[in-house]
């Protein structure tokens, strides 16, 4: 055996080591009770508190202050308005072509590919449902042979989630669960991560078919908010179920959907043949507006016109 060939197997075994030791670590940690505290440190509003956090925030994880709508740390009222800052004009311009389906997030894409018979990828050799990511059988019986696009918001990232297309809220529904981490140390550990966290999906429809929006929460998020309802969480637990809009819900493609008090994961799913998705890779970083893929229901329209 090369030298390595052996230093690779080893890295291997200290990979899974420190894995298996941070998804155990997070089993015995309170998350919910640990979200509730960071999240009440992210709104002290006094200022030298408040400044020190926001300023040690955008060293660390290099924030970009100057494409944000206030670019001086003393503009933020508080950690909390400023890790949910809104971008100036144009910082994001949204893909011209109006058959895009844009990504509705600063990421980085973790997986992507087809939904087999209700199943999508969370990491190499590990897999979990439609149905129990969204909780509705209904629902996810539109997805079962459709795609995904799972996108990982880093700290650092924009924390706002956008429409990737113009849409009708069909319906809505609230999964309370834990608070895992969603980093990629988390995904390869953990089984059925993301069906098992606290999270919020919304079902669009278009005028070329259905498209579902998943926000997963994680360790250390402690809000979840829409647009059209507001806060979700916290408390957590207490807004549990499925709901249809009481009155009409139209947002156009790129407008706000919704939000995380610090951050986390979105998946992005789609129906069989209405998407054709471009060559999506783990690891690449994508920014809201970029387009993911094309409506092929649009591209068929426009050359009927």
């Amino acid at each position: 055996m090369s030298l390595l060939s052996l230093k690779s197997r080893h890295w291997a075994v200290l990979q899974r080591t420190l894995d298996t030791g941070f998804a155990l670590l997070q089993w015995l940690l309170p998350t919910h009770f640990l979200s509730l505290l960071i999240l009440r440190a992210t709104q002290i509003t006094h200022e030298p508190v408040k400044n020190f956090l926001i300023g040690a925030f955008v060293k660390i994880y290099s924030v970009n202050l100057a494409e944000a709508e206030f670019s001086s740390v003393s503009d933020y009222p508080d950690f909390n308005t400023f890790f949910t800052r809104a971008l100036k004009p144009q910082a994001r311009p949204t893909d011209r072509d109006p058959a895009a389906l844009i990504s509705p997030v600063d990421g980085r894409i973790s997986q992507a590919g087809l939904i087999t018979d209700g199943t999508l990828i969370q990491a190499k050799g590990r897999t979990y449902s439609v149905a129990e990511l969204l909780g509705s059988p209904q629902m996810a019986g539109l997805f079962r042979k459709g795609h995904f696009c799972t996108l990982y918001l880093a700290p650092r990232n924009y924390h706002r989630v956008h429409m990737p297309a113009d849409g009708r809220l069909r319906e809505w529904g609230y999964q309370p669960g834990r608070l895992f981490s969603v980093n990629a140390r988390s995904t390869r550990r953990i089984p059925r991560l993301f069906a098992r966290n606290e999270r919020l999906y919304a079902t669009f429809d278009t005028d070329y078919g259905p498209f579902a929006i998943v926000l997963v929460g994680a360790l250390l998020v402690g809000g979840i908010e829409t647009s059209w309802l507001g806060p979700v969480t916290p408390p957590h637990g207490q807004n549990a179920g499925i709901y249809r809009p009481v009155s009409p819900v139209a947002l156009a493609r790129g407008s706000e959907l919704g939000r995380f008090n610090m951050g986390s994961t979105v998946i992005l799913l789609t129906t069989a043949e209405t998407v054709l998705w471009r060559t999506l890779m783990p690891g690449r970083d994508v920014r809201l507006g970029q387009a993911l893929g094309t409506w092929t229901a649009l591209t068929t329209l426009h050359a009927e016109r």
